[in-house]
């Protein structure tokens, strides 16, 4: 939620601003940081309710509402009002890894028991089914041999805090919508440095590892 407080504060204000931010927690500290910024806040009394959190959304004039850490399933009602006014980031490529009880840690110790050896971020639109919306966006992350759960999932929120508010600006524009027929259409524009590493991957600045086959796998199943 900072990031994309942060990123919507600066240079990419243009294509919105952030006029509510909620938590079914009322010591969330998601709550103090909107408060301390200057942004209206509210709680989720109870996540089954709808119509109470549509009450609170259109009082705070919500044109598009984002799921950052938000772990319960939205209802009916809140995904019919925003159909394709709905996004949700999710740190795995979905399909796979994804569905109730995915979340956190949970995710990067099942990619590693799995063996998998590329794992990545997701953003998509909200059905009203757990992580089963259409995709906007993904970007792989490698599995590097002696990852822990919290190493890996590092590697992916790197990522995620680059890609998410990107996804999120495209949306809010008007860049990347939902069409008619269920399928995301538009362009969303990613610049990516030429400088490796970078944030494409995950890396921190002084990786060493050497990702030119993973790179190349990379440009190949996630072409741009």
């Amino acid at each position: 939620m900072q990031v994309l407080l942060d990123h919507f504060r600066g240079a990419s204000a243009a294509s919105g601003d952030i006029v509510w931010v909620g938590s079914d927690k009322a010591t969330a500290g998601a709550l103090t940081r909107a408060a301390d910024a200057g942004v209206t806040t509210g709680v989720v009394a109870d996540p089954r309710d709808g119509g109470a959190l549509i009450a609170q959304l259109d009082a705070a004039k919500v044109d598009l509402l984002v799921l950052a850490g938000y772990l319960k399933l939205i209802p009916e009602a809140v995904v019919h009002a925003f159909h394709g006014r709905l996004v949700n980031v999710h740190p795995a490529l979905l399909p796979a890894f994804g569905g109730a009880g995915m979340y956190g840690q949970r995710i990067h110790a099942a990619v590693l028991e799995h063996g998998a050896t590329v794992t990545g971020v997701t953003v998509h639109f909200v059905d009203a089914q757990y992580d089963r919306g259409p995709i906007i966006a993904q970007w792989p992350v490698p599995v590097l041999p002696g990852d822990t759960p919290a190493s890996l999932g590092a590697r992916v929120l790197r990522v995620e805090h680059r890609l998410f508010p990107l996804c999120v600006a495209a949306v809010a524009s008007g860049a990347v919508v939902l069409g008619d027929d269920g399928k995301v259409l538009g362009h969303l524009d990613i610049p990516v440095s030429v400088e490796a590493p970078d944030w494409r991957y995950g890396l921190v600045p002084d990786t060493t590892t050497d990702l030119s086959a993973f790179a190349q796998d990379a440009a190949r199943l996630f072409p741009r």
